[in-house]
């Protein structure tokens, strides 16, 4: 699989990576102190909506920046990860970031670091902010990376709008092994009389959150209450304290796009000063920019391999909550059979993850990342599998498995093989961001 191009901000973000032996240690006086040595750029940038959670936070953020650039209005927008190029996590009034001005951003913020401790993400969020307080621009979608209470972009004192995408279990190793610990780290960006969208959340969750918003002062819109967001015949309907709207449904595939695109909406419901209008709601809608999120391939070595009418689908999703909401939109493709490849990180829940898909899927093939030291091996995966009493084997490479699966269709089974392979197959590659990009690279 093909590599994505080399730039010269790649030199500088390798050295970044070096600054701190860990590379990911919740803190904000690192951050804060750089930010002070670049003139504290996060206290002069236009309205900020700062959004953190488990899952749905691009997405939900992808649907705002298209209704709002649908009215006329200047986006920046900082989210994580990227799939091909680190440029993908900094756009500017709209655009991603060009090379020259993020290897002078990159820079300067090294210079102004002084070979101090910091983590990669911290150091890049100072550059994000920089670029953001130098360009106009109407408003900032910001993304937290990892938690939120200690979170590099929880250095934003009055965000306009808080949001607060569904919460579950990932990454307890740093914010804690319960969803009310989790939901505590994720509530910290809450601030006082800022108004916080909450999406439909666990009981844990709500509880905790409810607890954050009284101590903080943060009037709180939440799913099932102040707003709801549902499917409607071919489109959707969305509904709040003011705002009462008939929309199409997102371009985003997936049942869980609704209640991203509820929450979205509902954050342009309480963001004050602005003119969102129902037709650009709807046009955003309608087209959204957001890769590797149930996409289907459209082209590229992976398809060419394959019989003629058969689907590639990708998507990045790689924890329990992730899993569920593939399964909600396998339970639509009953149409055709479903084979999953699946490439994750040790630090993910493999298990966990494949138990929702685990009566939906065929057959899975398990895989490797090229170049991720912390990726499970395949066996791993495949153990994992076949104790979820999925039929799995291994694979060499996702084109490796792509073509056994294609095999096993083509070589025949008798009346099983016309069972198990009948109509054209639907492929999904699923389980990990990082898989997810390299796909891009050599599909995209």
């Amino acid at each position: 699989m093909s590599a994505a191009p080399f730039f010269a901000s790649d030199r500088v973000l390798e050295r970044l990576y070096r600054l701190h032996p860990k590379k990911i240690d919740l803190s904000l006086s690192r951050v804060e102190r750089l930010l002070e040595r670049l003139g504290n750029p996060h206290l002069f940038l236009p309205p900020v909506i700062h959004v953190a959670g488990t899952n749905g936070k691009g997405s939900t953020i992808a649907i705002m920046r298209a209704a709002l650039e649908r009215a006329g209005y200047r986006v920046h927008a900082f989210t994580k990860p990227h799939l091909v190029r680190f440029h993908e996590r900094i756009r500017v009034a709209g655009r991603l970031i060009e090379e020259e001005a993020l290897l002078a951003l990159l820079e300067e913020c090294e210079r102004a670091n002084a070979g101090e401790p910091i983590t990669y993400f911290e150091i890049t969020t100072a550059a994000a902010l920089l670029a953001f307080s130098r360009a106009e621009a109407d408003i900032v979608l910001l993304e937290t990376g990892l938690g939120g209470r200690l979170d590099a972009t929880n250095v934003i004192p009055a965000p306009a709008v808080v949001a607060l995408t569904p919460i579950s279990l990932d990454h307890q190793e740093f914010l804690g092994s319960t969803l009310s610990a989790i939901a505590a780290e994720k509530a910290g960006i809450l601030k006082k009389g800022r108004p916080a969208v909450v999406a439909p959340q666990p009981l844990a969750a709500q509880s905790v959150i409810a607890a954050r918003a009284r101590a903080v002062g943060a009037p709180l819109f939440r799913f099932g209450r102040e707003w709801v967001a549902q499917e409607a015949g071919a489109g959707m309907r969305y509904k709040g304290e003011r705002w009462q709207l008939d929309l199409p449904r997102p371009s985003l595939l997936g049942p869980h796009q609704i209640v991203n695109a509820g929450t979205a909406i509902a954050a342009l419901e309480r963001l004050e000063g602005f003119a969102v209008s129902p037709e650009a709601i709807g046009d955003g809608l309608l087209h959204i920019e957001w890769p590797a999120r149930l996409e289907r391939l459209a082209r590229g070595p992976l398809l060419a391999a394959l019989p003629e009418g058969w689907e590639v689908w990708l998507d990045g999703g790689h924890n329990p909550g992730a899993g569920k909401v593939l399964a909600e939109a396998a339970r639509l493709w009953r149409d055709r059979p479903l084979h999953l490849v699946v490439g994750m990180l040790k630090s993910k829940d493999v298990e966990g993850f494949l138990a929702p898909l685990a009566s939906r899927t065929q057959s899975l093939m398990a895989v490797g990342i090229p170049g991720e030291e912390n990726a499970f091996p395949p066996e791993e995966i495949l153990a994992a599998a076949r104790a979820l009493g999925i039929d799995a084997e291994r694979a060499e490479s996702v084109a490796a498995a792509v073509a056994r699966i294609a095999a096993r269709g083509e070589g025949g089974r008798g009346v099983a093989a016309k069972y198990y392979f009948a109509g054209c197959p639907r492929i999904l590659i699923c389980g990990s961001l990082h898989l997810a990009g390299r796909i891009l690279a050599e599909n995209g």
